[in-house]
């Protein structure tokens, strides 16, 4: 009778291991995944910015239609982009882009004093500073989830139950002007 006690006891803290072990992964990918909305949400009100950003800029620099072909370019690319990889992609396209429209408009100091304009960069400069934090906040539940599926025995647990890996939301390593934040400043 004490063996049977035994296993059963043996047994039962098995599956409450397995229990809390399988809602720790969900915690961990439902955590990731209101993570990435977080970014989608700042990355949208920085879509919805740069039309009209652009129309601002096109009122003052009629004759600079590259730099505006390439921000609408980039802009409906990054809108498009699916996986977490191709939106890093994407976002430092859009940086970059972005980056060659502010050097349009320094070369017009009407439009540089113009409130609207001023005020589109403050706002696109605050957006550039949530979608950093928001990146961070990710990477960080990402690495969390990563962490928990690679380690033992948690490793077992996610693999019995198809939990997957997430990619880190990064900038590409080569292009040190993308890790940078759009300069807004004049």
């Amino acid at each position: 009778m004490t063996i049977l006690y035994l296993v059963l006891g043996v047994a039962v803290v098995i599956v409450l291991w397995l229990v809390f072990t399988y809602n720790g992964f969900i915690t961990l990918v439902n955590r990731a995944k209101e993570a990435w909305s977080d970014i989608e949400v700042q990355m949208k009100r920085r879509y919805d910015l740069i039309p009209n950003l652009v129309s601002t800029v096109k009122g003052y620099a009629k004759h600079e239609q590259t730099a505006f072909e390439n921000v609408t370019k980039a802009r409906s690319q990054a809108m498009q982009a699916g996986s977490v990889a191709e939106h890093a992609q994407a976002e430092n396209m859009l940086t970059g882009a972005l980056k060659s429209l502010f050097a349009v408009a320094e070369a017009y100091p009407d439009l540089k004093a113009n409130t609207n304009f001023l005020e589109l960069q403050r706002e696109l400069s605050d957006t550039e500073n949530k979608i950093q934090a928001a990146r961070r906040f990710y990477n960080q539940n990402v690495m969390a989830l990563n962490t928990g599926l690679e380690q033992f025995p948690g490793n077992i647990v996610g693999g019995a139950f198809n939990f997957a890996k997430r990619e880190f939301f990064e900038l590409e390593e080569g292009e040190q002007a993308a890790k940078q934040p759009v300069k807004v400043a004049f």
